[in-house]
């Protein structure tokens, strides 16, 4: 599989144009593509998907009016919410009440620059990839924050600062875990890493199954889920809203258009979740028969199902819970896969 050239050098050699020119036109119409793609998908997921897989944990029907599957219940979902009044409260920090919802789709939408979707078909594919993906990902934390700051609220404050203890807790684990990755392929390069996974490992009865890390270190896969699954906020990690709790937590204040920008990048952060752990532990687009895209595709909305199963199934944590699960749990087991994982790939080495 070759991953080697990106997206925007294919679209500037379809169009024939060369140099700076040729990588900035090709980087535009990638970017654009790319966007497109994950804003549709989330489309899916949050007025309908959601809906109807909660609705099966509930034996209930869910949506089914409007078009083949109850699918069209996007179109009115979505003219409800972005014809509904912006309301503004009084006190509010308004330049960073303005700038926070934008701040959220954002970070998690650039975070899909660096991640390999299928043959060719990834923006960049810089050697610190996957420090990247794990940086843009973390500027949802700074947007929380201003949300939670900003809306003079105390439970929109509540929520946020909860946010960032989630995120302290549980990101460290979860790059700490992703470094055991590293440790095996020698490279932060995501495509090197999603080729080092294309090797075999095993041959059992003329089925050759590939260097997954999910199957190479099982119990790092697990830790990775658990901590990505705090991460993108579902249950039992689902505190920052916790809406019997604190309302919404840190978006209590937020309507319209501003709320459909935050409750985007809520889903665009699972689904960039689901693609970090489907390029770390699962091959990235690799798999039998199908296209690289399909299997990358099939693979963020399994994990995307696991988000929505999760917070159908799984009561809620209390908040003391849920920090000392992170600290004294998850950053203990985290850091013994690490330096275990060293120690073999030393050994082998």
């Amino acid at each position: 599989m070759n991953l080697q050239t990106v997206l925007p050098d294919t679209i500037s050699g379809l169009l024939g144009l060369e140099g700076i020119v040729g990588d900035v036109v090709g980087g535009l119409i990638g970017a654009f593509l790319i966007a497109n793609i994950m804003l549709i998908t989330t489309a899916l997921a949050g007025p309908w998907a959601k809906r109807k897989i909660t609705a099966a944990f509930g034996d209930r029907i869910a949506v089914n009016r409007l078009g083949p599957f109850g699918l069209l219940v996007i179109i009115p979902d979505a003219v409800r919410l972005l014809s509904k009044e912006l309301i503004v409260p009084e006190g509010v920090d308004r330049p960073a009440w303005d700038i926070a919802p934008i701040v959220i789709p954002f970070s998690a939408l650039l975070g899909f620059a660096v991640i390999p979707m299928g043959n060719g078909i990834q923006l960049a594919d810089p050697e610190t990839g996957l420090a990247f993906a794990f940086a843009a990902a973390s500027i949802a934390s700074l947007g929380l924050v201003m949300t939670g700051y900003a809306s003079n609220n105390k439970y929109s404050l509540i929520g946020a600062l909860r946010a960032v203890a989630a995120n302290i807790a549980y990101e460290i684990p979860l790059i700490v875990t992703a470094a055991s990755v590293v440790i095996f392929t020698g490279s932060l390069q995501m495509s090197e890493i999603v080729a080092v996974q294309a090797e075999p490992l095993v041959t059992v009865a003329g089925v050759t199954i590939p260097t997954w890390f999910a199957f190479v270190n099982p119990f790092a896969f697990v830790l990775f889920m658990i901590a990505n699954l705090a991460e993108v906020g579902r249950n039992p990690f689902d505190i920052p809203e916790a809406p019997t709790e604190i309302v919404a937590g840190y978006q209590t204040e937020y309507s319209s258009v501003y709320f459909v920008l935050i409750y985007l990048g809520e889903f665009i952060h699972i689904f960039l979740g689901g693609a970090i752990a489907a390029t770390l532990f699962l091959g990235g687009p690799a798999g039998p028969f199908l296209p690289g895209f399909v299997w990358f595709t099939i693979k963020i909305w399994a994990f995307f199902l696991f988000t929505q199963w999760a917070r159908s199934a799984v009561p809620r944590l209390r908040v003391d819970q849920f920090l000392e699960i992170g600290w004294k749990g998850m950053l203990v087991l985290s850091f013994a896969n690490l330096v275990l994982t060293a120690i073999i790939v030393g050994v082998i080495a």
